[in-house]
């Protein structure tokens, strides 16, 4: 199994777990927000398909609103004084999902030190970055079940750290 294909396995992986925990939590914001996840995992899952058996030229990952949609539901949550009750089983999920952006993030890192096609390295690199904010999101999503009062209280999202 080449690097693309081990990496659409991951993605595929990635965007199962994400859509099963939207179905499970009732805050439809944080629903949203991982619902956007799984279709970054699915952007990340097409285009490592589209590269199987090519070579890899100057292939970029399009670019992600991910971010920005983000902050746009959490500011609405903000907005509606929307609560999320303290869940210790929906840390655990969250501290799952970062587990899994961190070990993809790393695995991706490790890929592309091990090529030495510019273009795949890259790409690999850029995908890695990517992953990192995935996994940023998820320590931001802990910190809200943790402590939602105090996290929410900031409707101008300053407690959000620079993705």
């Amino acid at each position: 199994m080449n690097v693309f294909e081990y990496a659409m396995q991951m993605e595929k992986d990635g965007e199962t777990y994400y859509r099963e925990l939207a179905e499970k939590t009732q805050n439809e914001g944080l629903k949203t927000i991982l619902i956007m996840v799984a279709d970054e995992e699915v952007k990340h899952y097409n285009l490592f398909k589209s590269l199987i058996g090519k070579n890899v030229r100057a292939q970029s990952l399009p670019p992600s609103d991910l971010l920005k949609n983000t902050v746009n539901v959490f500011q609405k949550m903000a907005e509606s004084g929307e609560k999320f009750p303290e869940d210790g089983e929906a840390k655990a999920q969250y501290a799952k999902a970062k587990k899994i952006e961190d070990d993809a993030a790393a695995f991706y890192t490790e890929k592309a030190n091990e090529t030495s096609a510019v273009h795949e390295k890259d790409l690999l690199l850029q995908i890695a970055e990517e992953e990192k904010r995935h996994s940023r999101l998820f320590q931001e999503f802990i910190d809200f079940v943790t402590t939602p009062d105090q996290w929410l209280e900031d409707a101008e999202w300053n407690n959000l750290k620079d993705f």
